[in-house]
């Protein structure tokens, strides 16, 4: 699925990917979601396969946007502001390789964004940001119940206590959106 029909992909990963979901969900401009799994050596990971973190894989959201609409500069900004890139293999509680901030871009084009857009937003960190700018291989779904996690699971504790703040920290209205 790279790009058609005029719309354009990225694959972000910034922590869980139920967070990162809820998020882009929110932003005018991306037309589609996909939770999933990639950056790994194995075939067809599992979720429990990758929080073991042998696979290799970090939970990622394909991201599908409307360029008329939202830029890929707008959705990378976007990023940098939506997790913190500063850890190494975490984002607050969740520990793991499979929550390592990375960028998996499907051209050069999208290779030259994100570099150009990590080296402005190191401006904004005290830290180094440590996310990972690699082409993307393999992409796998997750699993049914991991997709729209956070539309259909609002009264989740995660939810509640991790992504509802966070969608309203950064200016979202925490209502479920089916």
């Amino acid at each position: 699925m790279a790009e058609h029909n005029d719309m354009q992909t990225i694959v972000l990963g910034g922590g869980c990917f139920w967070c990162v979901e809820a998020l882009y969900r929110r932003i005018p401009g991306v037309t589609h979601l996909e939770s999933g799994y990639a950056g790994g050596e194995a075939e067809n990971p599992t979720y429990q396969e990758v929080c073991r973190g042998t696979t290799g894989h970090a939970e990622v959201v394909r991201v599908t946007f409307d360029p008329q609409v939202v830029s890929l500069t707008q959705i990378l900004e976007f990023f940098w502001q939506a997790h913190d890139p500063t850890t190494l293999n975490r984002q607050g509680a969740d520990v793991g390789t499979q929550y390592r901030s990375i960028i998996l871009y499907l051209n050069d084009e999208q290779r030259r964004a994100a570099e150009a857009s990590r080296s402005a937003a190191q401006g904004g960190f005290s830290d180094p940001i440590v996310t990972q700018i690699e082409p993307l291989g393999t992409f796998y779904s997750a699993e049914s119940y991991h997709r729209d996690y956070y539309e259909q699971n609002p009264g989740q504790g995660y939810c509640r206590v991790v992504i509802a703040p966070k969608l309203e920290k950064l200016g979202f209205d925490s209502a479920p959106r089916r």
